[in-house]
């Protein structure tokens, strides 16, 4: 077992502390040839940046990550035939998922085709009626209107009846997906995703739509090798649709490595030109004063985005990422704001009920290796933050479930913890037949199952699920470097984003910051608590523990005045009230001694 940090044998939230990097010899490496400042150096070292790799690192380009078409099954077979329909004008109907990914494949593909003077009819599944991915009625609805090449996005890799019908009323399919596929594929003409079992790639990281932002290279690539492009038709810039890539990699929880570092390091950029009507008006709703980064993406644009799928017409997020029109995008722009306002309020409901049923489900010895609860009532646009509420307060992969009226079946969303690999066990439970439809990936699923077989589910889960669990509950909090309030600066914050942008797979600096004291202390919102620490000179730094109410980590910061505290988290900048300050999003926390 590694040394541990500051001594810090179990913390608040029930953790060790150990060092993140601790053979520190790379990092002076990496600091001395790249002449990079030691921290700077230790950051990379301890994510297993090479001492060769850094500047690439540093500076991801497209250019050099961007794969050829032929590296992804069913890519050039699947763009030829989107670039022929092009050409011939023939009707191209698109179904997408109502989520950010799904939403922003839909707008990047539809901008696209109305660049290079083609179009598409796209159909989002309504949550509550129709339930994720294609359905015969979509299929046959989008028939009805004279589709003939049907493209379906973050989703289908799994949807075998439908797409069945669709072969059926003589559609031609190609999948665009992300999520993990069974040993047989769905009827399609072609089946894009790295995730299917037979692709090697390696790209099976990316989102639907970072695979999608491949797809419309490679038809651009065809087109103009076509001589589609003229005067009269110039070629589009493709590195326009980079911010939505950026976004939907941000949002879907895809780790931050490889080719979704370009794009989002490089959509972040676009971003900030505010040439996107929708998302510039919707970052103004947001009060979204700076320059975008990665928090914006996933805590400001992405909820509000989101809610129009999760209680609204998700057609009005696809409207809001493809509008021309100013005055649409501000009106649009609103409207999102007040679903997400309401979302809220539904998710606060929902979430005290779940948390009490897994609550009653562990019991007081806290046995289980996964929660799945459900209940009529529950509202299916939230189940899935929800999920994500009960992950974060029991540290388990958790599902929570909405059930129909009638009480026949539950549909929801799962959301998993570092090491246990979700996606695949929804898959096998819909291989062995326990679940009526399911599919994801890694950290996050959805399946639909009927009541009569929801406890045949949890003991699937739980025995599938179980040596997984085990491994990540020996956890550890993985800790940077020590640091004190006054050396939380703006110029160490600015310096550390060099590194960025951070995300899943890329976590952002932690810092302890040893013998602390909680000078203030107070909730904020409805279960965050804000505070400000101090150390023994007296420099204090602001700090926020965000959903710590009613946890031992915010026991302790809303009860401890007297004794410092070993107290951990990460640097970010507060402009909130128009001034720049540094601040600390607090992780965890330990008593000393």
């Amino acid at each position: 077992m590694t040394r541990t940090f500051l001594n810090v044998e179990r913390s608040a939230s029930g953790r060790r502390w150990k060092a993140r990097l601790e053979d520190a010899r790379l990092a002076e490496a990496i600091s001395q040839r790249h002449e990079l400042p030691e921290i700077l150096g230790r950051v990379l070292a301890a994510r297993g940046v090479g001492l060769d790799e850094a500047d690439a690192f540093l500076n991801p380009t497209l250019r050099t990550l961007m794969p050829q078409p032929s590296a992804l099954q069913d890519m050039e077979k699947g763009a030829a035939r989107l670039a022929a329909a092009v050409i011939a004008q023939e009707k191209i109907g698109v179904i997408a998922d109502y989520d950010v990914d799904g939403v922003s494949s839909a707008a990047m593909l539809q901008s696209f085709l109305r660049a290079v003077g083609s179009d598409c009819a796209v159909h989002i599944p309504d949550r509550l009626t129709e339930g994720y991915g294609p359905s015969e009625r979509a299929v046959n609805q989008l028939k009805s209107q004279g589709t003939e090449l049907l493209v379906t996005l973050d989703c289908g890799v799994m949807a075998h009846d439908p797409l069945a019908r669709a072969a059926e009323l003589g559609l031609v399919t190609i999948i665009v997906d992300h999520h993990q596929a069974g040993e047989f594929l769905p009827e399609a003409y072609a089946v894009v995703n790295p995730n299917r079992q037979d692709d090697s790639s390696g790209f099976g990281y990316l989102c639907a739509a970072g695979v999608c932002m491949i797809f419309i290279a490679a038809t651009n690539r065809m087109l103009r090798q076509k001589g589609w492009y003229g005067e009269t038709r110039p070629e589009p810039n493709m590195l326009q649709w980079l911010e939505l890539a950026a976004l939907a990699t941000v949002c879907d929880v895809v780790p931050l490595k490889g080719l979704n570092r370009a794009y989002v390091t490089q959509g972040l950029k676009i971003m900030a030109r505010r040439e996107n009507f929708g998302l510039s008006c919707l970052a103004d709703v947001a009060r979204l004063k700076r320059k975008p980064d990665t928090y914006a993406l996933g805590y400001l644009l992405g909820p509000r985005i989101n809610a129009a799928g999760r209680i609204g017409n998700a057609a009005l997020a696809l409207k809001l990422l493809t509008t021309r029109d100013k005055g649409e995008a501000a009106s649009i722009a609103q409207e999102l704001e007040r679903l997400n306002r309401e979302r809220q309020e539904i998710e606060i409901a929902v979430v005290d009920q779940a948390m009490s049923q897994a609550d009653a489900m562990l019991g007081s010895e806290r046995r289980g290796s996964v929660l799945v609860v459900s209940s009529k009532g529950w509202h299916p646009g939230v189940v899935g933050l929800a999920a994500a509420r009960l992950k974060e307060r029991f540290n388990l992969p958790s599902f929570v479930l909405a059930e129909d009226r009638e009480g026949l079946k539950a549909a929801g969303s799962g959301r998993s913890i570092p090491g246990v690999d979700l996606g695949s066990a929804v898959r096998e439970a819909f291989e062995a037949g326990l679940i009526e439809k399911g599919g994801g990936h890694a950290m996050a699923a959805g399946l639909t199952v009927s009541k009569s077989r929801l406890g045949d589910l949890r003991g699937f889960l739980e025995e599938r699920l179980a040596d997984q669990v085990a491994a990540a509950a020996d956890r550890a909090l993985s800790i940077d470097a020590a640091l004190s309030a006054g050396g939380a600066t703006l110029d160490l914050i600015e310096l550390l984003e060099q590194a960025g942008p951070y995300g899943t797979g890329h976590p952002s600096p932690m810092f302890a910051f040893p013998a602390h004291r909680v000078m203030y202390a107070d909730t904020a919102g409805s279960d965050h608590i804000r505070c400000t620490i101090v150390s023994d000179d007296g420099k204090r730094l602001k700090a926020i523990a965000f959903r710590a109410m009613g946890t031992e980590l915010g026991e302790l910061l809303l009860s401890e005045r007297q004794m410092p505290l070993h107290i951990a988290g990460r640097l970010t900048i507060d402009d909130w009230s128009g001034s720049r300050v540094p601040s600390l999003h607090i992780e965890d926390a330990a008593k000393v001694g």
